[in-house]
């Protein structure tokens, strides 16, 4: 995300000799496949009165089984009482940060100061407020939230449900998962139980708290609508999480905050909505939340595999649309896998000797068919510690040990 068997490696491929708009293209590609679906028809009249027709064929004495959400909690109004235990322990999170505009170089020059003298322009500050959830998972004041709630925060604010406030320390911030760890100092909180998020199913009840448009202590609720949902799927690609999807109104405010299922567990941490659509909210596993947050208390960062490489998933309609665009230049026979398209210069990839156009069939002797696959496999692995990777290079087979580094920081600005 060293070692190559040079009796397979035939002449590499320079990139350069590509054209552009070639790449541009693959890349687009890529943002089409991921915003196509597919429509479900809806049913007709005549289905519906066939539906009608055979449920009057059911026996008097057969009982109708509840509903899982009603089974489950033995209560219709399970929500209220989720609420009424857990509400305390969901925290309102507010932050700041100064933000100084640079004066451009020029002016610093002596030649424009002799023309401008004091009346060139002078660094201006301004403040950032925000506003998201959190909740406490520590009776002595550890709380999480999201990452970009508190990024680059000079000052962090928390408010309790019955009115306390408190200054919040940051103990640790991930931005690639987009989990972060506040401490206040309290003790004696009321704190969040922790369920399973590995066991979720879709269709199970769930409700979200939190803060939305600074709304307090707002409660929706809804269904867990799918598993798994890769940060590519929401078009979140810098961030390295399968989120759980969810039909719970969830909107600017209720970042950070728990979603939670009928036993008032904390099962994921919402994050994320796509803009302009309705009933699409998205949260982080809270088994994830859990292994971010431990690294963050225990050393204040978290270090992620990285190869240096950028890559698009390998159909045959995205095959020939290369072929037409690159011609002779690029020698491609795979018909699936994850394509490189882009190696990133002094990388892990690029030391290890992988090379544009090669198409990654395997990772640690697991075949891989998707560039989430291929993710998932490197976050995984150990950094320093090398990695397998097959690739099929101009038809042939090659073997390569590719050693991962450590994500390199984000830049500001």
């Amino acid at each position: 995300m060293k070692t190559i068997n040079h009796d397979l490696a035939p002449k590499k491929i320079d990139p350069r000799g590509l054209p552009r708009r070639w790449w541009m293209l693959l890349y687009g590609v890529a943002v089409v496949f991921l915003g196509s679906c597919s429509l479900v028809p809806a049913k007709t009249s005549e289905t519906l009165q066939s539906d009608t027709q055979a449920q009057k064929t059911i026996e008097p004495n057969q009982g109708i089984v509840p509903p899982p959400i009603f089974s489950s909690s033995g209560d219709p109004n399970f929500v209220v009482k989720v609420v009424q235990n857990v509400g305390p322990a969901v925290v309102r999170i507010d932050s700041s940060r100064t933000i100084t505009s640079r004066v451009p170089d020029e002016f610093n020059d002596p030649f424009f100061r002799r023309f401008f003298g004091d009346a060139a322009p002078q660094p201006r500050q301004r403040v950032e407020r925000g506003s998201g959830s959190g909740f406490i998972i520590n009776s002595s004041g550890q709380i999480l939230t999201n990452s970009h709630v508190v990024d680059g925060a000079d000052r962090v604010t928390v408010i309790l449900k019955d009115g306390r406030t408190f200054d919040g320390k940051v103990l640790g911030e991930d931005p690639v998962t987009d989990v972060a760890v506040i401490k206040i100092d309290a003790n004696n909180l009321p704190t969040l139980s922790v369920g399973n998020s590995d066991a979720l199913q879709p269709g199970e009840a769930v409700v979200a708290i939190g803060n939305p448009l600074g709304l307090n202590n707002t409660v929706t609720s809804g269904i867990v609508s799918a598993t798994g949902r890769s940060s590519t799927d929401i078009g979140a690609s810098d961030k390295r999480v399968d989120y759980i999807q969810t039909d719970a109104a969830i909107n600017p405010g209720n970042s950070g905050g728990p979603l939670l299922n009928a036993r008032g567990q904390v099962i994921a941490m919402n994050t994320a909505i796509i803009q302009g659509a309705q009933g699409l909210g998205f949260a982080i596993p809270i088994n994830t939340v859990q292994k971010i947050a431990q690294e963050l208390i225990a050393t204040g960062k978290v270090d992620h595999p990285y190869l240096g490489v950028q890559m698009v998933t390998l159909t045959p309609e995205i095959k020939e649309r290369i072929k037409d665009k690159a011609g002779d230049r690029l020698n491609l026979t795979a018909d699936e896998g994850v394509l490189l398209v882009q190696i990133v210069p002094r990388s892990p990839a690029a030391v290890a000797g992988l090379r544009v156009g090669d198409v990654i069939k395997s990772i640690n002797s697991q075949p891989v068919t998707k560039i989430e696959e291929v993710q998932k496999l490197v976050e995984n692995s150990k950094i320093g510690t090398k990695l397998p990777i097959q690739v099929e290079r101009n038809g042939q087979i090659v073997q390569i040990g590719v050693q991962p580094a450590a994500l390199p920081a984000r830049r500001e600005g």
